[in-house]
């Protein structure tokens, strides 16, 4: 059982460049005005409905106003709306240079390209953004390097939509398959297909992390045990891990046990008969790891098969981790969302993968990619289906 958890999410700086693959707004004669909406289903929003120059652009409820009315379609490449254009502030390329109403000059801090389910400004090459990913009414739009996030992903005026769908084939967020997924990540990191048995597992494996507990390897060092004891907390005030909430913040970045010892084995055991532990547990999974891994593979146009590549990934290197080792692997090809093969693609992903496993000796074994995901691949299950045989760490395994 050899695990790597950070519990850090990816911002801002880790996101990748998406190819500068686009293609324009509606043509003129096909103008339409009307919502863009976005994130969390909120809508491009002018702040105070004020026209003047600088207002800001935020996000917002979607209310049907006009300052929520954006006419797409412009023969200028423009976005506008209350009779002004959609503008980067000082026509700043910054990562982070948020953008404003302001009136139409034909700069390229003015016009937009719709590509990859992406608002793509002109002037900078970067996408319109939601900054730090907030659904929350008045946060401010920017720009930001592309990456395909769903903070960056837009449907345009009349119901139109440049967001890209992945090809046919059942998701790995559907539970069938999902199922699936915690069952292969659970033969790595438990030589166990019986994933829900993992709640109440806690040991020191020597990996310089403290304890690893749960069902996705939960670290004592890494932070994301200190966030799901705190999150049981929230929901279960007095549990019995709760007095423990000191002591995992000081040990926080560690391999020590102090203020854990002698008793915190015996009391996270005792947690996980507690059903409201077992659901934070999985709710914490799916936060940290499951959920974005998929909505990136979602993104980059892959199916089942690649959508659990990255979870994978995420389990052991943390998120930002992934999304680093992807970061490597446009370097040597590009997502079928970029217009590349998804087999040279994961092909690609997955050698970096192997590269990263390989720099630390807890992670040499890569088997999990070599005996499990590349097998998959060979064999052209992209939809993950099953039967699937398989070994990890020289252990044979067979789901379905």
């Amino acid at each position: 059982m050899v695990r790597k958890r950070t519990a850090a999410y990816a911002v801002g700086g880790l996101l990748i460049a998406v190819a500068a693959i686009g293609y324009g707004l509606p043509s003129a004669s096909a103008a339409t005005a009307g919502p863009i909406t976005g994130l969390g289903g909120k809508c491009v929003d002018v702040a105070g409905a004020n026209p003047a120059n600088g207002t800001p652009v935020q996000l917002y409820d979607c209310n049907g106003s006009a300052a929520q009315t954006w006419t797409v379609g412009n023969t200028d490449n423009s976005v506008r709306s209350l009779g002004k254009c959609l503008d980067v502030t000082a026509a700043s390329t910054a990562n982070g240079a948020k953008v404003q109403l302001y009136d139409c000059n034909n700069t390229a801090a003015q016009k937009w390209t719709a590509s990859n389910g992406a608002l793509v400004n002109t002037g900078s090459g970067k996408c319109l953004d939601v900054t730090d990913r907030s659904t929350a009414n008045g946060t401010r739009l920017q720009i930001w390097t592309c990456g395909g996030t769903s903070n960056q992903l837009w449907t345009l005026p009349g119901g139109g939509t440049s967001t890209p769908t992945t090809p046919a084939g059942t998701n790995l967020d559907d539970p069938a398959k999902k199922d699936v997924a915690m069952q292969l990540v659970s033969a790595a990191e438990n030589s166990s297909l019986d994933w829900r048995a993992q709640f109440s597992y806690i040991e020191d494996i020597g990996d310089g992390r403290g304890y690893t507990a749960g069902i996705i390897g939960f670290c004592s060092g890494t932070g994301d045990m200190l966030e799901l004891v705190e999150a049981y907390t929230r929901t279960k005030p007095g549990n019995v891990l709760a007095g423990y909430l000191p002591a995992l913040r000081a040990v926080n970045g560690t391999d020590s046990h102090a203020g854990l010892d002698p008793n915190f084995r015996r009391d996270w055991q005792t947690a996980a008969n507690d059903s409201v532990f077992r659901a934070a547990q999985e709710a914490e999974r799916d936060r940290v790891y499951f959920n974005p891994s998929v909505r990136d593979g979602k993104n980059d146009q892959v199916r089942a098969l690649g959508q659990f590549a990255y979870y994978d990934a995420a389990v052991m290197h943390g998120y930002e981790g992934m999304r680093q080792i992807r970061s490597r692997a446009l370097a040597r090809a590009k997502p079928p969302a970029q217009g590349g093969d998804e087999r040279t693609w994961l092909n690609a992903f997955l050698d970096e993968r192997v590269i990263e496993m390989k720099k630390e000796e807890a992670h040499s074994d890569t088997s999990r990619v070599d005996t499990a995901q590349r097998v998959f691949l060979n064999n052209g299950n992209f939809n993950l289906n099953t039967p699937l045989v398989f070994a990890v760490y020289g252990e044979q395994f067979r789901i379905g």
